[in-house]
């Protein structure tokens, strides 16, 4: 029974074409998360993954502490089994399993595989509501796939190191996609600040335990320790109320779309920033991706 509760979800309130709130939260979201891959690889410099998942949650848990609105909702007790697999799905897991992903593939190549994240909210959405997406959505998702495909393909010979980075990317993409989708029902009955706050506690909780492992395989820097706080503070803790509050309006489905912008802004700053290289494929992918976004921007059918 309890199975059963946790695996719905529910269609948005707008199933029109985005507004320009929907637009700027859209781009913002995006924003922040593309670079989240930057600073965890800065962050990754000096401390091992564990410690990167850990600090970064911790820093989020402060941030919604200081937040009286998470504290003054009361979340129903039936609903609590969906916060918890939230806390697992859509932080502890993919949380840890991105820096891990990160020691052998580029933080670009990382933006790039979060870019999966919309087909895998499609495909779980259509099987929960046992209803397809609208004909231009689906569109958008067969354009982005193909985008991510040429993305990731420059990758495919570089080693076996290389293939399990993109493998875990992909599991926690797979993840990110489940927990978009199963989240919507709470995020339209809270609101997203009392679902995020207390989704990131439990996955801080969850996440202790590795951040204490890892002290022993890491180094102290602070350019590392900035860079992780600030994932925790704009990645994990802002962009997770504006995403929470995007995929309330337009639907799980839509709302992931954002993850296809993400690989373009963890693209550039990767090129930038980090002098990471970028293959002709990858950018091609970048346009195909653009362009699965503003489809799934359009009105549902």
């Amino acid at each position: 029974m309890t199975a059963n509760r946790i695996l719905s979800t529910s269609r948005g309130t707008n199933v029109g074409s985005f507004a320009p709130m929907d637009w700027l939260t859209f781009i913002a979201v995006a924003s922040i998360w593309g670079s989240s891959f930057l600073l965890m690889a800065i962050g990754l410099d000096s401390f091992s993954p564990g410690l990167v998942t850990f600090l970064r949650l911790a820093s989020a848990s402060v941030f919604f502490a200081c937040l009286p609105a998470v504290k003054r909702t009361r979340i129903d007790r039936e609903d609590w089994p969906r916060i918890f697999a939230l806390s697992v799905t859509w932080a502890a897991l993919p949380f840890t399993l991105f820096p891990i992903a990160q020691q052998w593939i580029d933080s670009g190549v990382a933006g790039m595989l979060n870019g999966t994240v919309p087909i895998f909210a499609a495909i779980i959405t259509a099987v929960l509501l046992r209803s397809l997406p609208g004909k231009v959505q689906v569109m958008g998702i067969v354009v982005g796939f193909i985008g991510v495909a040429l993305i990731t393909s420059p990758t495919a010979d570089d080693g076996s190191n290389a293939a399990l980075g993109i493998a875990l990317g992909l599991i926690a993409s797979a993840f990110y996609g489940l927990s978009v989708t199963i989240a919507v029902p709470v995020l339209q009955k809270y609101g997203a600040l009392p679902v995020m706050g207390r989704m990131i506690w439990v996955a801080t909780l969850i996440t202790f335990p590795l951040g204490v492992l890892a002290l022993g395989e890491s180094s102290f820097s602070w350019p590392s320790l900035t860079a992780t706080v600030a994932v925790g503070l704009l990645g994990t803790g802002l962009a997770f109320i504006l995403a929470g509050r995007l995929a309330s309006r337009v639907g799980s489905t839509r709302g992931a779309f954002v993850a296809y912008v993400i690989p373009v802004v963890a693209l550039v700053l990767g090129v930038i920033v980090r002098d990471e290289l970028v293959a002709p494929l990858s950018l091609a992918g970048v346009v195909m991706v653009l362009a699965g976004a503003f489809l799934a921007s359009r009105r549902e059918a």
